[in-house]
């Protein structure tokens, strides 16, 4: 924390806080180290706060990262009180000041494609309450005739070749329009994101990574106005008549042919691409991008095929880059993101709270990037794995530590961290 994030502190102090600050116990930065520790040591339920929190070590070290000198930790209820007195944005501006930290410093510049940072938009499910609505701005759905309400979120996440995959900004699809003759979904919600996502990071080079269901004048429109850099998920049902035409032309473009063959783990690919292509949407607004098509066969002879649609003109330098550090990086995701964070420690569909879900949320997406650095970074002796068995492990250790070891107070200190290097490793 002190190396990658020095002005952490500070960032907690911006943390808008309603409760009356002259009546309370705990202070801000305290209730929320301690709403991280439950997804940093993986901790399942708030009530495990209690259980888990317990040692005299436990709170020194509480106290020691928010700088505050309590007598007791939180009750969960107390916590979950204070997350009442948080705006959602506030927590939202908390993750923007950490991902442009890690930005600014340069560690995913190795990740970009064509300049630009690898972004993937995708929707997840969030909490799902069956037959009884949550609140008036629930998504419904029909079941074998049984009406089930839940909460979805769209999220857009930076991610990397080897693995790594961080949050950098959400957008809750939910009803707020009692009026609207149709429920919100993934591509309203997009364009709130989009909006959201110009205006926190307005020079910041973006590549959205999509899958097919943005293969759409919209989503089109919307990369062009902001400029960014887009790569979707090409399939013949979504385009069928753009599809046509690039099979078409493919076979007329002998030239724009790219083979890589197999080497150790790498299995062989050919590439084929068609520039400037022109898709007409539904709204008549005109489009030029390009088809790129990845074949890929295994060292079985089992062939693979993937393809995409962009706004990138592909040629032989950079056809191999954009289908493997770009398009084929949309999957990290689903698993690196969405599956590690539902079935990995972190709950991804738990309610932690029926009220305050939206800041537990944002709380988790902070714990995930503070941890990818701990399990990825160059502290730990060797990969992960290898020294605790799995990340689950790691977690576990973790807890051990913060139970039973006082922090030391120089590692804490931004001056000593900054002298020194921590590299992220691809294992």
């Amino acid at each position: 924390m002190a190396h990658f994030f020095p002005d952490y502190q500070i960032w907690m102090w911006d943390l808008a806080d309603t409760r009356d600050q002259e009546a309370i116990t705990y202070g801000r930065k305290f209730l929320l180290w301690q709403s991280l520790m439950l997804f940093l040591l993986k901790l399942g339920a708030r009530r495990q706060m209690r259980f888990a929190l317990d040692t005299q070590e436990a709170l020194a070290n509480l106290n020691r990262l928010s700088g505050e000198n309590q007598k007791t930790r939180a009750d969960s209820d107390t916590v979950e009180h204070f997350h009442g007195h948080v705006p959602t944005r506030s927590l939202e501006d908390l993750r923007h000041k950490m991902l442009q930290r890690l930005i600014r410093m340069k560690l995913l510049d190795h990740a970009r494609v064509g300049g630009c940072l690898p972004v993937v938009i995708d929707g997840t499910g969030l909490l799902n309450f069956g037959p009884t609505p949550h609140c008036e701005h629930c998504l419904t759905r029909t079941v074998n005739g049984h009406t089930e309400y839940y909460h979805h979120v769209l999220e857009a996440k930076v991610v990397t070749q080897e693995g790594l995959a961080f949050s950098l900004d959400s957008e809750f699809i939910e009803n707020m329009d009692p009026a609207a003759s149709k429920q919100d979904c993934e591509l309203k919600a997009f364009q709130r994101l989009a909006e959201r996502l110009h205006q926190r990071y307005p020079q910041l080079q973006l590549c959205l990574l999509f899958d097919a269901l943005y293969a759409n004048g919209t989503a089109m429109q919307v990369c062009e106005e902001n400029p960014w850099q887009y790569l979707t998920t090409f399939k013949p049902g979504s385009l069928p008549s753009l599809w046509r035409e690039y099979e078409a032309l493919r076979d007329q473009c002998p030239q724009n042919t790219r083979v890589i063959p197999a080497a150790g783990t790498r299995p062989r690919q050919s590439f084929h691409w068609v520039n400037d292509l022109e898709h007409r949407d539904e709204q008549g607004r005109r489009h030029r991008l390009a088809a790129l098509e990845c074949r890929e066969w295994d060292k079985h002879g089992k062939e693979q095929v993937f393809a995409w649609l962009t706004n990138f003109q592909v040629d032989a330098t950079n056809v191999a880059d954009l289908a493997n550090r770009g398009g084929r990086c949309r999957w990290k995701i689903e698993n690196e993101g969405f599956n590690n964070q539902k079935n990995g420690g972190f709950n991804l569909e738990h309610a932690y709270s029926i009220t305050q879900y939206k800041n537990w949320y944002l709380c988790r997406q902070i714990a995930h990037m503070i941890l990818q650095l701990l399990e990825r970074g160059s502290l730990l002796s060797a990969p992960c794995q290898k020294l605790f068995g799995s990340i689950r492990n790691l977690a576990a250790r973790l807890l051990e530590s913060f139970r039973n070891c006082v922090i030391p107070p120089e590692a804490l200190d931004p001056q000593a961290a900054a002298s020194i290097q921590i590299r992220l490793n691809s294992s």
